[in-house]
């Protein structure tokens, strides 16, 4: 391309070898970044081509619209482009079939790429005989013992767990009635109360009456 057509014969080549209507915006995007071509020499060199007849113009609205000069291309006959239209329809088809199988290839690639190796296999299983061992150490030593606990020793203790909790319910209540019946003719807050009697409430220790 030399400076002097700037641009107008690379233009030209490119309209004929496509052989559609573009803008002077789609010659622009399409050419700018391989050729370098800035937007304003694109309009230029089309309005210079239209102008010189190699190429024609078209005007719709605001919008001007340009395309390779019919007259060079010799006229193609019914049986020819029923040909070139069966060859596009197998292209076509042949492109679908491409397409799906590069799909196919891709999710099988993905999947391999996702799978462990045959060393992160065999590390993985050795990891997993070494944590079996270790479960099997610690039920033997549960299964040996001799501090079992017998069903008859449970049920004591929970008996027990019961009678105690119910004292403290019954406790927590009976002390709650006292404090509130106190405070009926006290003149100070709750707080200031039990904060001066040296009172600790279940809160402040941070201690949770079970709800059984």
């Amino acid at each position: 391309m030399s400076k002097k057509d700037n641009g107008a014969s690379l233009i030209l080549a490119y309209l004929n070898e496509k052989n559609r209507p573009y803008s002077a915006q789609d010659v622009f995007c399409n050419l700018q970044k391989q050729h370098g071509l800035g937007k304003t020499a694109v309009v230029k060199a089309l309005e210079l081509l239209a102008l010189e007849g190699k190429i024609k113009e078209k005007t719709y609205g605001k919008q001007k619209i340009y395309f390779a000069d019919q007259a060079q291309f010799k006229d193609v006959k019914d049986a020819d482009l029923k040909a070139m239209d069966c060859q596009i329809s197998e292209l076509s088809a042949e492109l679908q079939s491409l397409t799906q199988s590069c799909r196919q290839l891709d999710a099988e690639l993905k999947e391999l790429s996702s799978a462990l190796t045959t060393e992160e296999m065999v590390s993985e299983i050795q990891e997993l005989k070494e944590e079996c061992s270790g479960y099997r150490v610690r039920l033997q030593k549960i299964k040996s013992a001799t501090n079992h606990i017998t069903p008859e020793e449970k049920e004591k203790v929970y008996k027990e767990r019961d009678v105690y909790v119910k004292e403290w319910r019954k406790r927590k209540r009976l002390a709650s009635d006292m404090i509130n019946a106190i405070l009926e003719g006290y003149p100070k807050s709750k707080k200031e109360f039990l904060d001066e009697v040296g009172v600790e409430t279940d809160e402040d220790c941070k201690a949770v009456l079970p709800s059984t």
